[in-house]
C-alpha cells in the first residue's frame, strides 16, 4: 500500500545524505518534498500541515549528532513523528471487565464488516476465548447466511437471527444465549448503508442503549482514502467508537486513511485486514508500520507470521530430511504452501529491511505470485511416485504433467531445475561427504597432522 510514499521519502532522504551538515535551508527544502509526498498519499491536508511543522521545528532545533548523518537524523525524527501520527502505541481489545465482552462492528455497506467479524472471531478463538457471532443486519440480502457460512467454516456458533426480527431484539436475545452457554465474547455484525443516514445511526444507538457494549469498532475500507476518515469522524461523533479496523490494507491504495484517521477521530486503529483469508487480520502496530513506510522493513511481524504458520514437528522433519538427503518434491510443495499462508510475496518482501532499495534497481527480479501458483499446479500434477523420486520423470511424463497443470513442458523443466538446484545447495550446506560423518577421513595438510 505505501510503496509510492516509501519511494518518495527515500528520494528525499537520499538528497539529504549529500549534505555534510543540516541547515535550516536544506531542512525546509526536504520538508516541502515530504509535504508533497504525504499529500499525494491522500493524507488529510491539516494532518500534513501539522506533521511537517512539527518535524521542521524539531529538525531545525536539533543538536547535530556526530554518530548520525544529516539524512539519518531527519529519518529518525520523521520515524518518531510517524509513530505518533499512527497512534503512538499498540492498542488492542478490552477483554476484561463486564462479561461477556460485547463488540459491535459498525460502518458503511461494503467496508467488510461481516468478513471482519469472522476474522476477529477466529483470532479470539485462537487465543482461547469462546466467541459468539451475532448477525444483526436484516436488510442486506444473504447477510445473515453469509455470517452463518463463516461460522461453519470456523466452527464458531452463530445466533439464529431472522430478517423478521428487529436488530435490537436480536442483540438482547443473543446476550441471553451467551449467558446460558457461557460464551465470553459477542461479535455483533450490524447493517451498513451506502452513506451515513439518520435511520442507520438511530438503529445503532438503540443497540448501544439496550445492551452494554465493551467495544464499538468502526470498519473502514482503506481503499476509499479520505472518505473513510470523514465517515469515521461522523460515526465517532454519533456513537463514540472505541477503535478502527482498516480493511484491504494489502491493496494498492495510497495509505492516506491509515495516516489520518487517528489524528482526526482521536481513536486508535486496532486491527488491519491484509487479505481475503479468514486468518488475514492483524493487530495494528504503529511503530512497525512507520518502519515499513520508511523502508526499514518489519522483522517482528515477519517472525510472528512465520511462527503462526510453521508447524514445529514438520519443520523438524524437513530439517531431518535435508540432513539425510531425502527432501522430495512433496516437501517442496509443502514449503510453498507454508509461504503462501504468510501472505503475498510483496507483503513478505516488504517486511525484509533493505529490499525496497533493491526493488528500485532496473535489473532487480520482481516477485511473481503467478509463478508460485504455477509451480504448485505442476507438482500437484505429478504422481506420488514422481514426487518422491524426480529422476523417473522422463520426456513423456513431463508432457503429461504439463498437460495436467495447464502449463508448457518448459515450465515443468524449470520447476525440476529449481528443485535440483535447491538439492545441490542443501548438499553444500551439509558439507562434503566424509568431512564429518562419512567413512573416509579427509587428510589434513602435512604441517597440521598430529605427530
Amino acid at each position: 500500500m505505501f510503496e509510492n510514499l516509501t519511494d518518495r521519502l527515500e528520494g528525499v532522504f537520499k538528497k539529504l545524505r549529500g549534505h555534510g551538515t543540516l541547515s535550516e535551508e536544506n531542512i525546509k527544502e526536504s520538508m516541502r518534498e515530504v509535504r508533497v509526498a504525504l499529500l499525494e498519499a491522500d493524507v488529510n491536508f491539516q494532518v500534513v500541515k501539522e506533521f511537517v511543522a512539527t518535524v521542521t521545528e524539531k529538525a531545525v532545533g536539533l543538536e547535530v549528532s556526530r554518530a548520525l548523518s544529516p539524512g539519518q537524523q531527519i529519518i529518525k525524527i520523521v520515524h518518531d513523528e510517524l509513530i505518533t501520527l499512527l497512534g503512538g502505541s499498540t492498542e488492542t481489545l478490552r477483554l476484561d471487565g463486564q462479561q461477556p465482552v460485547t463488540i459491535m462492528m459498525a460502518g458503511l455497506q461494503g467496508s467488510g464488516k461481516t468478513t471482519t467479524s469472522g476474522k476477529l472471531a477466529r483470532m479470539l478463538k485462537d487465543k482461547g476465548r469462546r466467541p459468539y457471532l451475532v448477525p444483526a443486519d436484516i436488510y442486506r440480502p444473504a447477510a445473515i447466511e453469509q455470517l452463518q457460512v463463516l461460522g461453519q467454516q470456523l466452527d464458531i456458533p452463530v445466533h439464529p437471527s431472522t430478517t423478521a426480527m428487529k436488530p435490537v431484539d436480536i442483540c438482547r436475545q443473543a446476550m441471553g444465549v451467551a449467558a446460558e452457554h457461557d460464551y465470553d465474547t459477542l461479535i455483533i455484525d450490524t447493517a451498513g448503508r451506502l452513506h451515513v443516514d439518520e435511520t442507520l445511526m438511530a438503529e445503532l444507538k438503540e443497540i448501544q442503549n439496550a445492551i452494554h457494549l465493551s467495544e464499538v469498532l468502526f470498519v473502514a475500507d482503506s481503499m476509499t482514502g479520505q472518505d473513510a476518515v470523514t465517515v469515521a469522524d461522523k460515526f465517532n461523533k454519533d456513537l463514540e467508537i472505541s477503535g478502527v479496523v482498516l480493511t484491504k490494507m494489502e491493496g494498492d491504495a495510497r495509505g492516506g486513511a491509515a495516516l489520518s484517521i487517528k489524528k482526526i477521530t482521536g481513536k486508535p486503529i486496532k486491527f488491519v485486514g491484509v487479505g481475503e483469508g479468514l486468518d488475514a487480520l492483524e493487530i495494528f502496530h504503529p511503530d512497525r508500520l512507520a518502519s515499513r513506510i520508511l523502508g526499514m522493513g518489519d522483522v517482528l511481524t515477519l517472525i510472528e507470521k512465520a511462527e503462526a504458520v510453521v508447524d514445529r514437528k514438520k519443520a523438524d522433519q524437513v530439517a531431518k530430511k535435508i540432513k539425510q538427503n531425502t527432501f522430495t518434491l512433496e516437501d517442496f510443495l509443502d514449503q510453498i504452501q507454508q509461504i503462501k499462508k504468510m501472505g503475498s510475496l510483496d507483503q513478505i518482501l516488504g517486511m525484509v529491511p533493505g529490499l525496497n532499495k533493491l526493488k528500485q534497481l532496473k535489473d532487480a527480479p520482481k516477485p511473481d505470485e503467478k509463478e508460485l501458483v504455477k509451480t504448485e499446479a505442476i507438482i500437484r500434477s505429478m504422481t506420488s511416485k514422481e514426487r518422491r523420486n524426480h529422476t523417473i520423470i522422463n520426456g513423456s511424463r513431463r508432457q503429461r504433467i504439463a498437460n495436467g497443470s495447464g502449463t508448457a513442458v518448459s515450465d515443468v523443466n524449470r520447476v525440476l531445475q529449481s528443485y535440483t538446484a535447491m538439492l545441490k545447495m542443501m548438499k553444500k550446506m551439509r558439507g562434503k561427504p566424509g568431512l564429518v560423518t562419512g567413512t573416509k577421513r579427509r587428510k589434513l595438510p602435512k604441517g597440521l597432522r598430529k605427530r
